[in-house]
């Protein structure tokens, strides 16, 4: 079986130490062990988009994700994938959901210098001007302002795997890992 990916949970940062005595900062991960629960082929994707079920006599999931798989490669329902397809020193992509921040203004969203402070400035936070007046008479698509921050999947590249441990199913990568602790991410070999 030659699954790329497996589902996982931060469970929080910490340090490592190398051999040498350097600290590496590393995110723990709680990852599989995770139930192949149906195989997809070209053929069954184009015949049918209706919701079928899954079959077998598999418990229900909280999270389904789907991974791609080579050509010939055997997978068959009910496989179970664990976090021991990593090895210390494979390169990961790990996808997961950024923090929430909620309704942001300009100065924290997009990082707009503000107005002076003093000397009676009255104007420290406020967007400023969207536009122009009499040509084109609206605000062009695209305009930077305040709104909804965070809460977007994010993809965090090229991360090293520091350590695996099988038995308690727990993943160490150096670096951060996007989200809150107790989130939800996928990780994927690179390649």
């Amino acid at each position: 079986m030659a699954i790329e990916g497996i589902i996982g949970r931060k469970i929080g940062m910490t340090q490592v130490y190398a051999e040498d005595g350097r600290a590496i900062p590393a995110t723990v991960l709680q990852a599989g062990p995770c139930v192949v629960v149906q195989r997809k082929t070209k053929a069954a994707r184009t015949a049918t988009r209706k919701n079928k079920k899954t079959g077998g006599d598999l418990p229900p999931v909280k999270v389904l994700r789907e991974f791609r798989l080579k050509d010939g490669d055997e997978a068959k329902v009910g496989d179970k994938v664990s976090v021991e397809i990593f090895k210390a020193g494979d390169t990961v992509h790990i996808i997961g959901t950024s923090k929430g921040k909620g309704f942001q203004g300009v100065v924290k969203r997009h990082h707009f210098r503000g107005g002076a402070a003093t000397h009676g400035s009255m104007f420290h936070r406020a967007p400023g001007s969207i536009g122009s007046s009499a040509f084109p008479s609206r605000v062009l698509k695209g305009m930077r302002a305040a709104g909804h921050m965070g809460a977007d999947r994010v993809t965090q590249r090229n991360l090293t795997v520091v350590r695996v441990d099988g038995e308690k199913n727990i993943l160490v990568v150096k670096g951060s890992v996007p989200g809150g602790h107790g989130g939800y991410v996928v990780i994927r070999k690179k390649g």
